[in-house]
């Protein structure tokens, strides 16, 4: 077992979020924000008598920061600078892992604590993260785990009677007893994100609601949700407002409006928030398609300030739905989509192309018919920004089981965790497509939405907005207009610029050649 010099008076967590491998269709956003998870355990140690703490998100660092050679942060610096007693690692996303262990045995080399915890670190992985540099993985989440665990080994006590953590002991791996989700959340301390070293954030994370039982196949998210109070999530974004002078919010929430009562009450507890303080903020959601049948949320909504919402549409073809264990059909999601723009949402598309179908079902389409499919949909729903993925059978997924048994999966000695973030093939697709046909698919689609014409757009915009006006006869509603429209060609724009990065980046890889040898390893 891994300990701390019982000695010192004070000691440093510092928990690191890993840069992405290489720019990718994320990157953008990331620069805006920082993920929660992070944030959320950094303040409940903070809380410690004895601990001081900082988060680093490799992702999101201004200029000042101490930057490394090739990506990330300069940790060389950081312990010269602030040495850190332990380090935590944040695996909430697969592609960020081989970051992850670079860093981890660095620390390990330095005579530091390394604690692991995330989505990534399903039971199959954890035997992995110990031999990659990690003293000590966290399963589940990491508030209460995290601060028995330092009591623990800055003190005296048996690290076996910390709930929900794995470590080795005499070269065999322990797993001690599983922990209950929180369900009591006012207990927890709001997320202080002063902790958050270097970065710049723009939109602020903060959720009410965890877990999701909706069940898909490909998501890591399961369980029954577990709800904060609507006064709860109010507080955090209050608290912001005064501290930080936060505008924008998103709420992390796999679904809002899963409990639609409480929802619309929070909405409403919102709305007359900011019309006490005399400030209008602005948040976004991800909320499900079949939403758009309750006007009275969508009003609330509205009138609460949330203007962006992302849906998971995965596909407008009803096959894969089916396979997804999604429950609606391609007509349903255009009228719903159609409802959520009338009520003057901005709409956020995510998309799964070439989504693998399960044994039994005899479906095959080219991918030119299903490119067809995709981007006469995206046309006709007018949807304003989109995301197409491939699929990425994620560790403790059903899917990645299935494609396993399947024989299907890329071996990961060919095609790393790093190529897990939806841009790259990770699987050998169903006949009649191939691997390298879905991965320039699902650039293709996004390619006819996000073009160089839309920095002219933008500049036709600003031109025009006096006529809009004074044309509809309505300031409000005007104004509405034309903004949807002017943000859409600034967004799409950007995102061409990402898109154009990305390609970039793509050439100066050599992913072509190991997938073609792991197609070769994968029919042997």
């Amino acid at each position: 077992m891994v300990t701390l010099d019982t000695s010192k008076k004070r000691y440093r967590l510092r928990i690191v979020d890993p840069a992405y491998p290489a720019f990718n269709v994320y990157s953008y956003s990331a620069r805006r924000t920082t993920p929660l998870g992070p944030v959320c355990v950094a303040t409940a140690v903070n809380k410690m008598e004895g601990w001081d703490v900082e988060v680093i998100d490799e992702n999101n660092m201004r200029w000042y920061g101490p930057r490394g050679n090739t990506c990330g942060a300069n940790h060389e610096f950081l312990q010269q600078l602030r040495p850190a007693d332990v380090v935590g690692l944040y695996g909430g996303l697969t592609s960020t892992i081989p970051r992850l262990y670079e860093i981890a045995r660095y620390y390990k080399e330095k005579g530091v604590v390394t604690v692991a915890g995330g989505q990534h670190f399903a039971p199959e992985n954890i035997k992995e993260a110990l031999s990659s540099g990690v003293d000590y993985v966290v399963m589940g989440e990491g508030e209460e785990t995290i601060k028995e665990l330092l009591g623990i080994l800055s003190g005296k006590g048996d690290v076996n009677k910390v709930k929900g953590i794995a470590y080795i002991k005499d070269g065999d791996v322990v797993l001690t007893e599983e922990r209950e989700g929180i369900t009591d959340f006012d207990k927890l301390p709001l997320p202080d994100f002063s902790l958050v070293r270097y970065a710049h954030i723009q939109v602020y994370p903060v959720e009410r609601i965890r877990g999701c039982g909706m069940d898909c196949e490909f998501c890591t998210v399961k369980g029954r949700p577990r709800y904060a109070s609507c006064e709860r999530l109010l507080e955090r974004i209050s608290f912001l407002l005064e501290t930080k002078d936060a505008r924008k919010f998103f709420v992390v929430d796999d679904l809002f409006g899963q409990q639609r009562d409480e929802t619309i009450r929070f909405c409403n507890m919102l709305k007359d928030y900011q019309k006490d303080i005399g400030r209008r903020l602005d948040l976004g959601v991800q909320i499900r398609l079949d939403k758009a049948k309750d006007p009275e949320l969508l009003s609330a909504m509205r009138q609460a300030g949330i203007n962006f919402i992302a849906i998971g549409f995965e596909s407008p073809i009803e096959e894969e739905l089916k396979a997804m264990n999604k429950r609606l059909k391609p007509a349903d999601m255009l009228a719903f989509t159609k409802t959520f723009r009338k009520a003057g949402f901005l709409v956020h598309g995510m998309f799964i192309f070439g989504y693998p179908m399960k044994k039994g079902i005899d479906f095959r389409m080219p991918v030119v018919e299903r490119v067809k499919r995709f981007k006469n949909f995206i046309r006709k729903a007018k949807i304003d920004t989109i995301q197409v993925m491939l699929p990425v059978p994620l560790p403790g997924t059903e899917l990645r089981q299935r494609l396993k048994e399947e024989k299907r999966l890329y071996g990961l000695n060919d095609i790393g965790w790093e190529y897990y973030d939806g841009n790259f093939p990770i699987f050998e697709p169903d006949e009649p497509m191939t691997a390298e046909e879905i991965q320039a698919a699902s650039m293709e689609i996004m390619g006819r939405i996000y073009r160089f014409e839309y920095l002219f757009r933008a500049g036709i915009n600003i031109f025009s907005f006096p006529y809009i006006i004074f044309f509809l006869h309505n300031i409000k509603y005007g104004w509405r207009v034309w903004y949807r429209s002017w943000r859409q060609s600034i967004i799409r724009f950007a995102a061409w610029i990402t898109m154009k990065r990305w390609r970039s980046a793509f050439k100066k890889d050599d992913f072509p050649e190991k997938l073609r040898m792991a197609k070769k390893h994968n029919k042997a």
